[in-house]
């Protein structure tokens, strides 16, 4: 056998007289190898639980938990508690994990607003003890199954991230390929169906230690009121666990997407499947919605999911121009989002020091920036800019109040008085006084950069002077 495969790969004719002209062996060498490697792999995992709860591991999960910061889980320990809480009980937690006996607790259940207010997002927080023993699960499972995930994945993965995905997308819409599958998975996080997830984790997995923690992870039950409600299907969003097992679960639509030729980004579950026609992309949804409902128990929600161009829809928060070489910009539901964020900043402002208000606001706009730098259209970001400088011109006009404060302190920024006293007088509300031109001239755009005001514009364009 070992002769005839090094015949094979130096192509050393073989004895066989039959049509390929190659050792009769391989192939059957070949899947014998393929065999030993997955054997070897499963071996390696046999002991997986060792490797969790390994010194240089466990430091290294609790540095990331320690800097991922967050709340506390039902037993009210913060992560500033947690060294302490190591100390005392550690020694117990590790060996219920290397007996297989560790139980974990249930989570809290917190609810957000979803993007644009439709609706509420269901978040489980662990306790951070569990967060701490996930981030440990987590730190030796990727490597096992992340090299075998798509180059279209760029969800939650080393070396990855949304930017590579948005800009493949805009790769992709400058060919021929310019209508979008957009496909949105329903309640993803609170479908995932566990048997079919612990069954893709058995593939490479061969320690029941760590295959029944996960399990008991995924049927950890969610606690509100003091009342615990278990689960039976769904991965709770929050843990750090949880976007790798999304990525495994979600590997099957890869590798389905790979063998059928298409053109795809995905990014945990949102996924964008680049065709040459409406017709083509009609066919693509239609079968991919089938293959999700039977393969993975998954429901595609047909309201969110669309065939259109892809310069009608957006992905990750971008949107792309409809020119040959598409430019990227921001979704204009994005800059609304923006909006509705800064007027509860804005409204809680009224009656503070603009100075203060600008400080608070200052992380925020910086992260929005860092994150929208890939924009090729930047008419978003100075139409921002001019609406947050009215916005903080209308704070001062109703924090000045009276007609007489008003035209008092318009004539300290240098308006005439006849002038000052005419606008005081106007009757008209916050908002038409703040972008009025009395307004302007009392509070240019050189009088928010002194206090500290980020300009969006300015930011975009040094962060891509430095990129």
């Amino acid at each position: 056998m070992r002769n005839g495969d090094a015949d094979s790969r130096t192509g050393t004719p073989g004895t066989s007289s039959g049509g390929s002209g190659g050792n009769p062996q391989g192939p059957v060498a070949c899947a014998s190898s393929l065999a030993a490697r997955r054997d070897d792999s499963r071996q390696r995992t046999m002991q997986l639980m060792e490797a969790v709860v390994e010194r240089e591991n466990m430091f290294g999960a609790l540095r990331q938990v320690e800097a991922n910061k967050g709340s506390a889980g039902v037993d009210g320990v913060s992560v500033d508690a947690l060294r302490a809480c190591l100390r005392e009980h550690w020694p117990r937690i590790k060996e219920e994990l290397l007996e297989g006996r560790y139980q974990p607790q249930p989570v809290r259940k917190v609810e957000i607003p979803k993007p644009g207010g439709k609706g509420m997002r269901q978040l489980g927080i662990p306790t951070v003890m569990d967060r701490l023993i996930q981030q440990a699960l987590n730190q030796v499972m990727q490597p096992i199954f992340d090299p075998d995930f798509s180059e279209s994945s760029y969800g939650f993965r080393p070396g990855r991230s949304a930017h590579q995905a948005v800009l493949r997308a805009r790769e992709y819409a400058a060919t021929d390929r310019r209508w979008v599958v957009d496909m949105d998975l329903e309640k993803f996080f609170d479908r995932v169906n566990h048997d079919i997830l612990m069954a893709r984790l058995a593939r490479k997995i061969a320690d029941r230690r760590v295959l029944q923690l996960i399990r008991r992870y995924l049927q950890a039950g969610s606690m509100v009121g003091g009342v615990v409600s278990p689960r039976t299907e769904g991965t709770p969003q929050g843990g750090p666990l949880s976007p790798l097992l999304s990525n495994i679960l979600l590997d099957d639509l890869d590798k389905e997407l790979e063998q059928r030729g298409h053109a795809f980004c995905r990014y945990a579950d949102d996924c964008n499947i680049y065709v040459k026609s409406r017709r083509a992309g009609q066919r693509v949804l239609e079968s991919l919605t089938r293959f999700l409902a039977n393969r993975l128990k998954l429901k595609v929600n047909v309201d969110k999911s669309a065939v259109a161009r892809p310069w009608v829809r957006k992905f990750l928060g971008y949107s792309m121009t409809f020119h040959k070489r598409p430019r990227l910009r921001v979704a204009p539901a994005v800059v609304d989002r923006m909006k509705a964020k800064l007027r509860e900043q804005f409204r809680m402002g009224r009656g503070r020091n603009i100075r203060r208000v600008i400080e608070e606001l200052t992380p925020v706009l910086r992260g929005w920036v860092n994150y929208f730098r890939l924009s090729e259209v930047k008419g978003n970001f100075e139409e921002l800019d001019e609406w947050i400088r009215r916005k903080f011109r209308c704070i001062i006009w109703r924090q000045w109040k009276r007609t007489y404060t008003r035209a008092k302190n318009m004539m300290k920024c240098g308006l005439g008085e006849e002038r000052a006293w005419r606008s005081a007088k106007n009757q008209r509300g916050p908002w038409w006084n703040s972008g009025a031109s009395h307004m302007n001239q009392c509070f240019p755009k050189r009088f928010f950069e002194r206090l500290g005001l980020v300009s969006l514009l300015s930011q975009l364009r040094r962060l891509q002077c430095t990129s």
